[in-house]
């Protein structure tokens, strides 16, 4: 795709859907000898994920599985969506919609194996992680550079962000204006 194509679909976005397993974690399943589930969350992605929300675009999960860590990381991030326990993503995308009527061409949904095909074969963008199934990176719009749970989820939400045109606005939030307390500023010059 090239880039004024993506960046035409990526103007047209009013929500990211993400799946979890592959896609916000690196996709292993942990198990401790009590049974209890682990997963591991990228800090990158979380602040990826509420910088794009802060530019207007809404972010959900739709996921296969269902656990409460997932629900816990989505409420921290304060996520606009969250369905889980959901294997027909197709079906559950489209109930939602009903009662949202969103556009297919509005929304992103980033995936990363066959299941997530039946979403991102219909909707306006089409995102994917490094370490993809083959059949899934044909089939996507746009493949990070990193893996799932790597912050390939904050590298696509920067590419969103700056084909919307919100990246540098966002990111001036962060960096010091000059001359104010920046190191070498507040130091005397030489005479």
């Amino acid at each position: 795709m090239t880039d004024s194509s993506f960046e035409q679909r990526a103007r047209r976005i009013q929500w990211l859907f993400l799946d979890v397993d592959g896609v916000l974690t690196d996709g292993r399943l942990y198990f401790s000898e009590n049974g209890d589930e682990l997963k591991t969350f990228s800090t990158l992605d979380g602040l990826g994920i509420k910088l794009l929300r802060r530019s207007g675009v809404k972010v959900g999960i739709l996921s296969g599985r269902k656990t409460r860590l997932v629900a816990r990381r989505a409420k921290s991030l304060g996520l606009d969506l969250v369905i889980q326990g959901r294997e027909d993503k197709w079906e559950a995308l489209s109930e939602w919609r009903r009662q949202s009527p969103v556009p297919l061409e509005a929304i992103a949904f980033m995936g990363d194996d066959w299941p997530d095909l039946t979403i991102m074969t219909r909707v306006g963008l089409s995102l994917t992680v490094a370490n993809a199934h083959p059949a899934v990176v044909e089939r996507s719009h746009w493949q990070s550079t990193l893996g799932g749970g790597n912050g390939a989820v904050r590298e696509a939400c920067d590419q969103l962000l700056r084909a919307r045109g919100d990246y540098e606005r966002l990111l001036s939030d962060y960096i010091a204006p000059p001359g104010q307390d920046t190191v070498g500023e507040s130091e005397p010059k030489e005479t």
